[in-house]
């Protein structure tokens, strides 16, 4: 017999029979029943793993919105089983390293060479096991004192705590929940915040588009829906935990970042409050996709591999059929692209989110604090940009509806081949990597603050070599220090402060560091971590490249 505490919440020693873990603590959701997977008792905190928060997007669900989970409450759920959603990678990643390591050294790089060595005579990867279509769940990580504090609620009112959610980056093709432990945040705030962490579909699965897409009846940008159904969930369950739907941060990096920014500007800000009221999109990353003619190219070109004619036709196919033309369409992505992402949709996206923010046309009650690395584009440019015309023929593979004019002034205006460093570059790859950085990468973060009245909070990642994603081991740092990737665990232990004021009290502040982190203001202050110091200093994407970029008069 279940022993409950509560109308929504039970709490139990023994559950007879069931399959559930004796002495860990169950949440009942409605729909199902869910039970911690694990305690930590180091860190004094409960895991809930793999809870369903929708409906399995299979058969006529595939390709479409989101929708409620099923009621299923016939046995415990103890989320034991991993779920990821199927993931794909472009053939360029096969090299990127090998090409960014030796540009940064001054190394000559042989791409033939590395492109062998890396083949290993396998044609398709390995998939992880936990791979499924069926792949819409949640992680929470929730403190012992603040559940606790739930099963107390009889005797009153219990004080919720402010939630963190994050959304993975991956370029929109790979990624999962369940890649980074947000253990640091619970330590850092003396267990005072809640911690949550969503999957969504990637690649053709999470978002194909396109006006023959979209007359069939399938959803562009599903995996931007995903995340909002996730996040409207945890309005709807997370006081069940503690947590309290009124302080919801959210924050996510590269294809997570994007996926911040455009949640900050869904529906054009015309549905009402956005369920979340703080956002940090870190390197918020994605390749601006207008063009319906683009869309269309890349959905005709999966239905190709899948050889069938319609959307109905794909929904009839077992899912290795799907996986397996995902892979190959991703594998074959322009060099720094990866062939799905966001797009403008008519709907969840009716504009690019820096045309949104500049018509007003957003949520402007949400709290703001952004995040870049000092470069960011390196990763994602090409190493066959030896001269002007392959700079220019990349330009244009990335934005194919750019006019003559446009593209111009972009190449000899904005980024002129002038290589003596007044301009930043001191040769062709690191012109291009800044035209990429700032067109997909760092003007996001200038868009946001000058949107909110640059009333927000920045800083900028400079540890060398400051690559894109080589902060996330910092946000996530767990005291690791250089084996994982983080050469200073000062510097890791004060992002992780500022993060997690922002996320309690809208404020960044970092006892550690010891100074007052400004706002963004008319001064386009920032706050610089580098090696040897951490100071404010102007923001360098507060420059007229950026707002010509937000314009959109790429298409």
């Amino acid at each position: 017999m279940i022993c409950s505490f509560l109308l929504l919440t039970v709490f139990c020693n023994h559950i007879g029979a069931s399959p559930a873990k004796s002495g860990l603590p169950i949440v009942d959701l409605g729909y199902e029943l869910h039970q911690a997977n694990s305690y930590n008792v180091s860190g004094s905190f409960y895991n809930f793993s793999n809870i369903r928060y929708a409906a399995p997007p299979l058969g006529p669900l595939r390709f479409a919105a989101p929708q409620p989970p099923p009621i299923d409450r016939s046995q415990i759920q103890t989320g034991s089983t991993g779920r990821i959603c199927p993931q794909a990678g472009p053939s360029w990643e096969a090299i990127q390293g090998s090409f960014v390591s030796a540009y940064l050294t001054g190394r000559p790089f042989n791409a033939s060479a590395v492109s062998s060595s890396n083949t290993g005579g396998s044609s398709m990867p390995s998939l992880d096991p936990r791979t499924t279509e069926d792949c819409l769940f949640l992680d929470i990580l929730v403190p012992k004192k603040i559940l606790d504090g739930v099963r107390r609620q009889h005797y009153g009112r219990p004080t919720l705590a402010p939630v963190m959610v994050w959304i993975y980056g991956g370029g929109y093709t790979a990624g999962e929940k369940s890649t980074y432990d947000g253990a640091p945040f619970l330590r850092t705030s003396d267990n005072g915040v809640i911690y949550v962490a969503i999957n969504y579909r990637l690649g053709a699965f999470g978002w194909s588009s396109g006006p023959t897409f979209q007359s069939e009846g399938g959803t562009a940008n599903a995996g931007l829906r995903d995340q909002r159904f996730a996040l409207e969930w945890v309005q709807r369950y997370i006081h069940l935990f503690g947590g309290d739907r009124d302080r919801v941060m959210i924050f996510g990096e590269s294809a997570g970042g994007g996926s911040v920014m455009h949640q900050v500007t869904a529906y054009g800000g015309e549905r009402g409050p956005v369920p979340f009221q703080a956002a940090l999109p870190q390197s918020p990353g994605f390749l601006p996709v207008v063009s319906a003619a683009k869309q269309e190219r890349t959905y005709k070109g999966y239905l190709e591999l899948l050889k069938v004619n319609t959307i109905e036709e794909a929904r009839q196919l077992p899912s290795s059929a799907l996986i397996t033309a995902n892979l190959i369409q991703v594998a074959s992505s322009p060099y720094g692209q990866f062939t799905y992402g966001p797009v403008v949709d008519g709907v969840f996206v009716p504009a690019l989110p820096g045309q949104l923010l500049s018509y007003g046309a957003f949520d402007s009650r949400v709290r703001i604090m952004t995040g870049h690395n000092a470069d960011e584009g390196l990763d994602f440019t090409p190493y066959y940009i030896q001269n002007d015309t392959a700079a220019r023929d990349n330009l244009e593979i990335s934005l194919p509806d750019i006019s003559k004019e446009s593209l111009d002034f972009v190449l000899d205006t904005l980024y002129p081949p002038v290589y003596d460093g007044s301009l930043g570059y001191h040769d062709q790859i690191a012109r291009v990597a800044l035209q990429t950085s700032e067109l997909s990468f760092t003007c996001n973060d200038n868009y946001l603050a000058r949107a909110f009245k640059n009333r927000t909070y920045a800083y900028k990642f400079s540890m060398p070599p400051a690559l894109h994603g080589q902060d996330v081991p910092y946000t996530f740092d767990n005291g690791g220090g250089t084996s994982s990737g983080v050469q200073s665990v000062t510097v890791a232990h004060i992002m992780q402060e500022f993060i997690t004021s922002f996320a309690i009290t809208g404020h960044p502040s970092s006892p550690t560091w010891g100074q007052q982190f400004p706002e963004y203001g008319s001064e386009a202050n920032i706050v610089n971590l580098n090696v040897t110091s951490i100071t404010v200093e102007k923001d360098d994407t507060a420059n007229p490249r950026c707002y010509w970029w937000q314009k959109g008069l790429f298409y």
